[in-house]
C-alpha cells in the first residue's frame, strides 16, 4: 500500500448524510458532527480504542494551538501541555500572511485575529538616504489579501481563548520529559512543579515544542541541517521620533551594506524593528540595549537624530539561527509540527506561518485516520508535503536579497535594480504572490491526481495540488448573489466542485444543463458510496474573469478539506473520480503521483 492510501472500516458509510443533493449551496452539518463536536464526544475507529485522550499536543505556541483547535473542531479529544509557567508575553513573530489567514478562517479564528491586528498595505524601500519605490500588497483574490501585523503573544492569547471555548484548557507548567510510541498508543511522562510526575497515554502525540523538541529527541528523529554563520538578527519594539511618522498599514525597508532593516507598525503603537546584519562578534549572545538598537537603526536609515523610546512592555532580542528540517515528521503514533519539524532564519517572516499551515494540513488527516476512515499511511502525505514545503522555503530564503545583508558591491547593484523592478506591475504581482503563500502547492504529492490536460496560460484553473482560488460564484439559490467560493468549502469534508452554466472559460463554453445534471447525478451516486465525506457543490462563475480562475467548465475538481485540489478530471469521466475515491478507501488501489493527461 502506497503513501496516499486511506482505509475506512469495512461496512461503514457514516458520512452519507452530509452529501447535498438538490440544494448544493445549503450549509449543513452531519449528525455525527453535531453529536461529537457540540457534546465533546469522539467516535473512534480501529486506531482510537484506548484509554487517555485522542491527541496530546506538546507545546502551546501558535502551531500547537492551531492544531488543537482544528482537532477539537473535528471532534477529537485533545490535551495541550506546555512547560512554560504561563502564557508567554514575548513579541517574537509578527506577521500572518494571507494563506495562513485563510487556514485560520477555515477554523473560525481569522476574524478574531484581524480585529486585534493591523493590515499592511504598502512597504517603502529606502537605500542611501533616498526612496527607491514602494511595494504594495493585496494584488490577489482572497478575503485576507494583505498581511496582518499582530504580535505572537496576542495570537497565542486569542487562540488559547478559542481553545478554551471549545472545551480544552492549556496545562501550563507541565513539561513532557519522556515519550514512547507503541502500535496502539503513545505513552508520555509529564513533570509537575515540585518534582511530581504523571504517566499518561494518548492515541497520538504531536510535538510542537520548538527547535529543542523533547518529543523529537525521544522519538530519535534527526534534526538535519546546519547553523547559519555570518548572520544575526537584532530586533526590538520601540516608539520612534523620526521623519517618517507612524501610518497604520505602512512599513519601511532600509538597505545598507551588510545589513537590512525592516520597520513595521505595531497594533498597540510603536514599531517593530528587525535588523538582519553581519555577525562581527559571535560572542555577543545577550539581548541588545535600546542604545545599540537605536545606533543600528540610525546608521542603516541615515537618521543621525533618531530617538527611540521603549514600548510597554519593552522587548529587545538578539538571535542566530540554523536551517534545519527533521528527517521525518512521523514515527508511528508520534508526529512533529512547527519548529520541532523545521526551522530557519526568519528571513521573509514565514516560519510561524509554515507551521500553522502544517497544522492545518495535519489535523484533518489525523482525524480521518483516528476515526478509522483512512489508512494510517495518509499521515505520510503530511510528512512529504510539509517537509517539501519547508525545504522550498529554505532554498528561496537564500535568494531573498531584499532582507539578507549584502556586501558593498552586491548592495550597490541590487539597490540600482530595485526602482526599475518596483515600477513594473508584473513584478509587484509576482512578489506579492510569493509573499502571500497563495501559490504554494502540493503538486508532487501522492494525493494530487491531474487527470485532465493542465493547459498553459490564463484560464487553465488550478492544477491538482494547488490551492483552490477564492473566486466569486453563484449557487443558484433564489435570492442570493455571488459569494466567495471559500465560504462554501468546509474543513470537515471534501468538496466535489462542478461548474454549472454561465460564462465559459477558455477551451469551451458553458456546460449544457442536461449534461451537467446527468454528471451531477452520477457523481452524487459515487460519492455516497465513498469512504470519506464528499460534498457535491454546483456553482456558476460570476463572470468570465471568475471563470478563468476556476478553469474549464467541462472539468470536475475534488477539493481536500484544507482547500487544496486533490483531483482534476473531465466531468464526464466519472471513472477517474471512482478510482480516486477507491484509492482513498480500503480497496488495494495505489495512490500515484500527479500525472497529466496526454
Amino acid at each position: 500500500m502506497s503513501a496516499g492510501r486511506m482505509l475506512l472500516a469495512p461496512g461503514r458509510t457514516p458520512w452519507r448524510d452530509v452529501i447535498i443533493g438538490a440544494h448544493p449551496w445549503r450549509t449543513c452539518r452531519s449528525r455525527w458532527f453535531r453529536r461529537t463536536v457540540r457534546k465533546g464526544r469522539t467516535r473512534v475507529g480501529s486506531w482510537g480504542r484506548m484509554p487517555g485522550v485522542d491527541v496530546c499536543v506538546v507545546g502551546a505556541g501558535p502551531v500547537g494551538l492551531t492544531l488543537a483547535i482544528a482537532l477539537r473542531r473535528l471532534g477529537l479529544d485533545v490535551r495541550v501541555v506546555d512547560r512554560a509557567p504561563a502564557a508567554k508575553h514575548e513579541a517574537r513573530a509578527l506577521v500572518v500572511w494571507p494563506r495562513a489567514a485563510e487556514a485560520l478562517e477555515a477554523l473560525g479564528v481569522a476574524g478574531t485575529l484581524a480585529r486585534h491586528g493591523v493590515e499592511l498595505g504598502e512597504v517603502t524601500i529606502h537605500a542611501g538616504g533616498r526612496r527607491l519605490g514602494a511595494l504594495s500588497t493585496g494584488w490577489h483574490r482572497s478575503a485576507h489579501s494583505r498581511p496582518l501585523n499582530i504580535e505572537q503573544h496576542d495570537i497565542e492569547r486569542l487562540l488559547c481563548a478559542e481553545l478554551a471555548r471549545l472545551g480544552t484548557e492549556v496545562e501550563w507548567d507541565s513539561e513532557v520529559t519522556d515519550v514512547k510510541v507503541h502500535d496502539d498508543r503513545a505513552e508520555f511522562t509529564v513533570g509537575r512543579p515540585g518534582g511530581s510526575a504523571e504517566s499518561a497515554t494518548a492515541a497520538w502525540i504531536v510535538g510542537c515544542d520548538g527547535t529543542g523538541s523533547v518529543v523529537r529527541d525521544r522519538l530519535g528523529i534527526p534534526f538535519r541541517g546546519r547553523r547559519r554563520t555570518g548572520l544575526q538578527v537584532v530586533q526590538g519594539n520601540a516608539h520612534a521620533d523620526w521623519p517618517y511618522g507612524r501610518h497604520p498599514g505602512h512599513g519601511h525597508i532600509f538597505l545598507a551594506p551588510r545589513r537590512s532593516l525592516l520597520v513595521f507598525p505595531l497594533p498597540g503603537g510603536g514599531f517593530r524593528f528587525f535588523c538582519f546584519r553581519d555577525d562581527p562578534d559571535p560572542t555577543l549572545t545577550g539581548p541588545p540595549t535600546l542604545g545599540e538598537l537605536r545606533d543600528l537603526v540610525a546608521d542603516t536609515a541615515r537618521l543621525p537624530r533618531l530617538r527611540l523610546t521603549p514600548t510597554d512592555p519593552p522587548w529587545l532580542n538578539r538571535a542566530r539561527f540554523g536551517d534545519r528540517v527533521a528527517a521525518r515528521l512521523r514515527l508511528g503514533r508520534g508526529l512533529l509540527a512547527g519548529d520541532a519539524a523545521h526551522a530557519w532564519a526568519p528571513v521573509g517572516g514565514h516560519g510561524m506561518n509554515v507551521g500553522m499551515l502544517g497544522a492545518h494540513n495535519l489535523a484533518w488527516k489525523l482525524a480521518a485516520v483516528h476515526r478509522g476512515e483512512a489508512d494510517v499511511r495518509l499521515l505520510d502525505t503530511y510528512d512529504t508535503e510539509q517537509r517539501a514545503l519547508a525545504v522550498r522555503y529554505i532554498r528561496e530564503m537564500r535568494c531573498n536579497f531584499m532582507e539578507l545583508p549584502l556586501p558593498p558591491l552586491g548592495h550597490h547593484v541590487f539597490s540600482a535594480t530595485v526602482p526599475l523592478a518596483l515600477a513594473l506591475r508584473g513584478f509587484q504581482r509576482r512578489l506579492d504572490w510569493q509573499l502571500s503563500d497563495l501559490g504554494r502547492h502540493h503538486r508532487p504529492s501522492a494525493l494530487s491526481w491531474q487527470r485532465a490536460p493542465a493547459g498553459l496560460g490564463r484560464g487553465r484553473g488550478p492544477r491538482a495540488g494547488d490551492r483552490m482560488p477564492d473566486a466569486l460564484v453563484s449557487t443558484g439559490h433564489p435570492g442570493t448573489g455571488p459569494v466567495r467560493l471559500h465560504t462554501l468549502l468546509r474543513y470537515d469534508t471534501w468538496t466535489l466542485l462542478l461548474l454549472a452554466g454561465g460564462p465559459g472559460g477558455p477551451g469551451g463554453g458553458a456546460v449544457p444543463e442536461s449534461v451537467h445534471q446527468s454528471v451531477r447525478e452520477a457523481v452524487l451516486e459515487r460519492c455516497a458510496r465513498g469512504p470519506v465525506p464528499v460534498r457535491v457543490l454546483s456553482v456558476t462563475p460570476a463572470d468570465a474573469a471568475e471563470a478563468r480562475l476556476l478553469g474549464r467548465p467541462g472539468e470536475l475538481r475534488l477539493v481536500r478539506p484544507d482547500g487544496h485540489v486533490g483531483l482534476v478530471a473531465p466531468a464526464g469521466r466519472t471513472a477517474d473520480l471512482d478510482a480516486y475515491l477507491t484509492a482513498l478507501g480500503p480497496a488495494p488501489a495505489p495512490m500515484s503521483p500527479s500525472v497529466s493527461a496526454e
